[in-house]
């Protein structure tokens, strides 16, 4: 059986860039110090993760064991009530829906999708914009919004969405939601308090499709 094909990304190295080889790979990183790379599954994904840093990309999700762990063990160190987003996305560019819901009960606040075509990344990020503008909506201007994705919270903290997808691939629905939630952040310079989900500590987040 052929091995898949990897993208691997070297954010820190002799030559920062995205190489299609772990040998390649492996030039940049080898007895760098404080080296910093990551692989992925599509060229997409690597080019996203590239342009948003290493720090937004690496350990954006844990799964293995940490997968099965139950968040009600830790209410104690979760803001409650909260509200909690997540995406999914079969193949990644590929179809993408995304859903909050209220943390403790999971009764689901909106979702939205599928989308014939979208990655991940653009899911997680268009989940939070939603939250944020669905509790300011509500007058709710206290409710903490948890999300798992260190790449959605970077293109919020940063006002900026870092995708090179719209140039390869055409979806006007998705791309029409991105560019009013980039409106909206220009406009709200204020919001809910948004805060990185634990997921090695507390397992999946509430929002979670459960299609891992």
């Amino acid at each position: 059986m052929a091995t898949k094909k990897k993208y691997y990304v070297v954010w820190n190295g002799v030559t920062p860039g995205i190489y299609d080889s772990w040998n390649q790979c492996k030039l940049q990183i080898q007895g760098y110090p404080g080296a910093k790379y990551k692989s992925f599954k599509t060229k997409e994904e690597a080019e996203e993760a590239f342009l948003a840093g290493a720090n937004a990309s690496i350990s954006s999700k844990t799964y293995s064991s940490d997968h099965n762990k139950d968040y009600q063990n830790h209410l104690a160190e979760i803001d409650l009530p909260s509200l909690s987003v997540d995406a999914a996305c079969s193949g990644n560019p590929g179809i993408v829906e995304y859903q909050g819901v209220d943390t403790a009960s999971k009764i689901v606040f909106f979702k939205k999708g599928p989308f014939n075509k979208g990655t991940n990344n653009l899911g997680e990020f268009l989940a939070l914009i939603h939250a944020l503008a669905f509790l300011k909506k509500k007058g709710d201007h206290e409710m903490t919004v948890y999300s798992d994705s260190r790449t959605a919270m970077s293109w919020l903290r940063n006002k900026k969405v870092k995708t090179t997808f719209f140039d390869k691939y055409k979806n006007d629905e998705l791309l029409d939601l991105v560019n009013r939630a980039i409106i909206w952040m220009d406009n709200n310079p204020s919001y809910n308090p948004v805060k990185k989900w634990n997921t090695k500590k507390w397992g999946e987040i509430p929002a979670d499709f459960g299609r891992k």
